[in-house]
């Protein structure tokens, strides 16, 4: 509680916290603040610019996209939400309907694909690309429910021939290379983050880190590297019996830290008064200050490489927020949805498959079961770059699979000169998804403020 994960942890044990008055996943007053910086900048170069035409397209592409994704930002969270492409301002307005919304954000992103360059000089080779609006496009054409879109826009990031998956797992979300599509990057002057220091293990430094772990049920996630589903009912009482995190597929020990494992020249114990890392209770303690909760630290993100926080207290790891293998996921789902199974089955496996993962491939999947393969592989692949909890909400399974349930972690204990294995209950309570809560409440700043606009059904 009170950490970087916090404001989720509220709203899983009380949705009903959440109002027009208070909340904290909201982004309405930013993004509308950004919205009306990027136009003004729009209306301003329209009226005053003495670029040429092509620079001045290419200024309102990048304009025009980052509009589109304050907007997405919007309409995953409310649907159809007030509109504007102007500064011709009207105080009171009401919003838009959810099709009008995905049909300006689509348009923003049109028009900035058929505008930017596939690659850019030297000089300005960090801009956004062709690419990364087409792969935006298909993103945002998913949560739309616009299938052909989606597979369309995806489709197009794949003819550009200019991305590749890399050749290791855990180099995928670093940037900087092959398979990053947009990201962006920090510095050690600034901008920067504080990204180690939240969450690296114990022993990494003093009275820091921990502040986000992996949990048992996201461990048990894992296939084994034969692709087959890894029995854990072992560990779900006492054992002092090793898990099987060497049979579990590459991308888990790419993504977690595991009692056992190489972190910066030191082996991992992740157990109750372990030198590095090191067990605490959930709830225990108000900060978890470098210590583990459920057995497990994030390792995704870290960098390894720094090891003196006393001199340097800031990261710089770039965040890589769209790649090539969420366009093959992309365009598996939009396949998926279209009846195109085979197709939809040979994007899961070039992910499954993909340098360093070689997992075997799927054969044979529809309805159900394919769904189910494309789930998994995107809580795999993609775990924690920010999207299982927002794919939850646009399935519409969030309320029946996140209501009633608790999450786990192996709490691990020295015993008789080895280990012992004991399953623990690491929310102390049930977890609540409120369906209402699929839409997001309309602020009631705005609702004071504008006359013209109506609540949302579900929060009248």
């Amino acid at each position: 509680p009170g950490n970087k994960a916090g404001d989720s942890n509220n709203y899983v044990f009380t949705p009903e916290t959440m109002s027009s008055t208070g909340n904290l996943l909201d982004a309405w007053t930013g993004g509308y603040e950004r919205i009306r910086r990027i136009n003004e900048f729009l209306e301003s170069m329209r009226k005053h610019s003495t670029f040429s035409a092509e620079e001045n397209a290419k200024l309102e592409a990048q304009a025009r996209f980052f509009r589109a994704f304050v907007y997405f930002q919007l309409a995953k969270r409310h649907g159809g939400v007030i509109l504007y492409t102007d500064m011709n301002l009207q105080k009171n307005k009401d919003r838009s309907s959810a099709s009008e919304t995905w049909d300006l954000i689509a348009s923003d992103l049109k028009y900035a694909a058929s505008v930017l360059p596939v690659r850019w000089d030297a000089a300005n080779k960090e801009r956004v690309t062709r690419g990364a609006a087409w792969a935006m496009l298909a993103r945002t054409m998913l949560y739309a429910e616009r299938w052909q879109d989606a597979k369309d826009a995806a489709d197009s990031v794949f003819k550009l021939q200019v991305y590749s998956l890399t050749d290791k797992y855990e180099d995928a979300f670093k940037g900087g290379n092959s398979e990053s599509i947009l990201e962006y990057n920090y510095l050690v002057t600034g901008p920067n983050h504080t990204f180690d220091n939240d969450y690296v293990p114990y022993g990494d430094m003093d009275n820091d880190g921990g502040k986000g772990c992996p949990t048992q049920e996201m461990v048990e996630s894992y296939q084994s590297k034969d692709g087959k589903t890894v029995d854990w009912s072992k560990w779900h009482g006492e054992t002092t019996e090793l898990p099987p995190y060497d049979q579990l597929e590459p991308r888990f020990a790419a993504t977690v830290l595991y009692h056992g494992a190489q972190w910066k020249g030191h082996t991992m114990t992740n157990s109750v008064g372990g030198t590095y890392g090191q067990y605490m209770d959930y709830r225990s303690d108000t900060y978890p200050k470098g210590r583990t909760t459920t057995g497990y630290y994030l390792r995704k993100y870290l960098d390894e490489s720094h090891t003196d926080f006393s001199v340097i207290k800031v990261s710089t790891q770039t965040w890589v927020e769209l790649r090539l293998a969420e366009i093959y996921l992309i365009r598996a789902e939009a396949n998926y949805r279209l009846g195109a199974s085979g197709a939809a089955l040979e994007d899961v496996n070039a992910v499954r498959q993909r340098p360093g993962v070689n997992l075997p491939a799927l054969s044979g999947l529809s309805g159900n079961d394919l769904f189910k393969a494309i789930r998994q592989e995107r809580k795999i692949e993609l775990a924690y770059e920010g999207h299982l909890y927002w794919d939850m909400r646009r399935w519409k399974l969030a309320d029946k699979e996140y209501n009633g349930y608790r999450v786990h972690g192996l709490k691990i204990t020295p015993h008789q000169g080895a280990f012992k294995f004991e399953y623990v209950d690491c929310d102390l309570q049930d977890r609540k998804f409120l369906a209402k809560t699929y839409v997001f409440p309309i602020p009631y700043d705005e609702l004071a403020n504008n006359s013209a606009i109506e609540q949302y059904d579900e929060w009248k």
